[in-house]
């Protein structure tokens, strides 16, 4: 390629849909048009390209790259909080490139990892040693996203996974009396996803309202029909001070933390903890007063765990940035 290379990255959610077009210069990446759209206004991915290509001048696409909230499986992945099916031969065939890769959403957000400055993060562990070896990135946003950075010793591989969708493990007496409560709600399967995401905000105060841990505020009573109840509750903690809201966030924050754990343990992650999604940085004074006793809670091998970094990405569009660079590193060389 004589002109510098055009890639199209996308960070596709269950909320939204973020697209973004980059210039490949001097080895860097330079953005050139982003925009965001509302995933549930449209029928298919295919109308967002659409709506992207219609509002975009490019005369050629070089690579491409989109990390879907979803498995992917055999270059297809049926969207887990969409009516979505999207399928890498028929992007190909419409961006004309044989450079596009699906990748799940938290494997793109694992690799824009790699890419973030210092200033990026917020660290949880102030005692971590040296961070050297594989790398583990949870996500709560809309759902729940968990992924690996596996190390070789020279580079980082991202693996994505459905890990949110095990097995919610209460840790204590109030999680058990939580589980018992969720069952009768899914009796088929309580996930961690159901308490730890956007919508598990919201599970988590219906909860404690229930055990009458403390009264309902009035400004959740008079709650307007079709209001964000998540946002709201959130408000009532770290703008108001509600107890209600306030025991929430730190439940949530506690469950949170040991489930960064439990994912540091199954990825030996000695190289260090990411945590990204949109939640993180909103509830940061929770992660930092409840998080990480329930990470290191973990008996025998809580001394592993405390010599783990743990950071939180202040960044947003680090799983866009992170679909981008995998293109930029992995499909710029492939052949025609």
């Amino acid at each position: 390629m004589t002109r510098s290379p055009l890639i199209l990255a996308g960070d596709i959610g269950g909320t939204k849909t973020n697209l973004a077009l980059y210039r490949y210069r001097d080895g860097g990446l330079e953005i050139e048009t982003k925009r965001q759209y509302a995933s549930g206004d449209h029928d298919d991915f295919t109308s967002v390209i659409d709506a992207f290509l219609d509002t975009s001048a490019i005369a050629r696409i070089d690579a491409a790259c989109f990390g879907i909230a979803g498995p992917v499986v055999g270059g297809v992945c049926k969207t887990t909080n969409l009516p979505w099916e999207i399928d890498t031969a028929a992007l190909q065939a419409k961006l004309d490139t044989p450079r596009v890769r699906l990748l799940n959403d938290l494997e793109a957000t694992a690799y824009g990892m790699l890419y973030l400055d210092d200033a990026d993060f917020t660290d949880l562990n102030d005692g971590a040693g040296a961070a050297v070896g594989n790398r583990a990135v949870i996500a709560a946003g809309t759902g729940l996203g968990e992924a690996m950075l596996f190390s070789d010793g020279q580079h980082y591989r991202p693996v994505g996974s459905e890990g949110g969708h095990c097995d919610f493990a209460p840790a204590d007496d109030l999680q058990q009396k939580l589980l018992s409560w969720l069952r009768g709600r899914h009796p088929d399967h309580v996930s961690t996803e159901r308490v730890l995401s956007g919508p598990g905000v919201h599970t988590l105060y219906d909860f404690l309202k229930e055990t009458e841990v403390a009264p309902e505020p009035a400004f959740m009573r008079e709650l307007p029909a079709g209001e964000d109840r998540s946002a709201k509750i959130s408000e009532g903690a770290l703008l108001h001070g509600d107890a209600l809201c306030r025991e929430t966030l730190a439940l949530f924050a506690a469950i949170y933390g040991a489930e960064a754990g439990n994912l540091a343990l199954k990825t030996m992650a000695t190289g260090g903890v990411y945590i990204g999604g949109g939640i993180a940085p909103k509830i940061l004074p929770f992660l930092q007063q409840h998080f990480m006793d329930a990470f290191r809670a973990k008996g025998r091998f809580a001394p592993l765990l405390e010599a783990m970094p743990v950071r939180v990405s202040l960044n947003p569009e680090t799983a866009l940035d992170g679909a981008a660079h995998f293109a930029a590193d992995h499909l710029l060389t492939l052949a025609e």
